[in-house]
């Protein structure tokens, strides 16, 4: 499996495990607040897979889990049996996606791959392309973000608070997709690296830490668990 970058160790990336974190280049997505852009436009490195391999098996009893993050991990062809790979050194693993792609979910669920997912729900099911750029469809997320409700494996749900996202669209998110175990809204940042044409809605105000509490105090209703970070 390809990969284009390492976090050696992290307390924040896999809730309760202290783990490491792979980053696969590519995505299918075209986000404008993307802090990764470098996996998604060409000017990423590759790591060696030996380098990764001898890394993996070195750190098996120092690390509890390994977290697969991007770009989107599940557009590189040998994921599951990569997933395997890491099950069989004893690794828990988590899976960060944009759920884009329910099939590949769904086959990692049926062979008990992964101990942890984390869904981005990135903007009203309507406003998809105009976040996330054209070709996104917020039904497949949301078939995803389904399979995994039927689950019993645990999982999160990620909105990043982002500009031009207001209290309408977060209260919309909410009722879109079913109740989840965690519904996390996350604290905006301005991107290092973004396109010419997104530079000034990357540096607009988003809503603040005040409004976001209201929002989700409302939308217990639908969705009980939201945390804000």
């Amino acid at each position: 499996m390809n990969i284009s970058g390492i976090v050696k160790s992290s307390l924040i990336d896999y809730p309760g495990l202290v783990s490491c974190v792979l980053f696969a280049p590519g995505c299918n997505y075209n986000c404008f607040f993307c802090h990764n852009r470098s996996l998604i436009d060409g000017t990423h490195i590759l790591i060696s897979p030996r380098y990764v391999e001898d890394f993996l098996k070195k750190r098996a009893s120092l690390l509890d889990g390994v977290v697969i993050s991007g770009g989107e991990p599940t557009l590189q062809n040998d994921l599951i049996p990569f997933m395997g790979t890491l099950k069989s050194l004893g690794y828990r693993v988590k899976l960060d996606t944009n759920g884009s792609r329910p099939e590949v979910v769904e086959e990692i669920l049926r062979l008990g791959l992964c101990n942890y997912f984390a869904v981005d729900y990135k903007a009203p099911a309507d406003r998809y392309p105009e976040v996330c750029g054209k070709g996104s469809d917020a039904r497949q997320v949301i078939r995803t973000i389904r399979l995994l409700a039927e689950s019993t494996v645990p999982f999160e749900v990620r909105t990043t608070v982002i500009p031009r996202l207001g209290a309408d669209d977060l209260m919309t998110m909410t009722k879109e997709i079913p109740a989840v175990p965690r519904y996390v809204f996350n604290r905006y940042n301005i991107p290092d690296k973004y396109m010419p044409e997104d530079k000034e809605r990357v540096h607009e105000k988003p809503l603040s830490e005040e409004e976001i509490l209201v929002i989700a105090g409302r939308a217990a209703a639908w969705q009980p668990n939201i945390i804000w970070r």
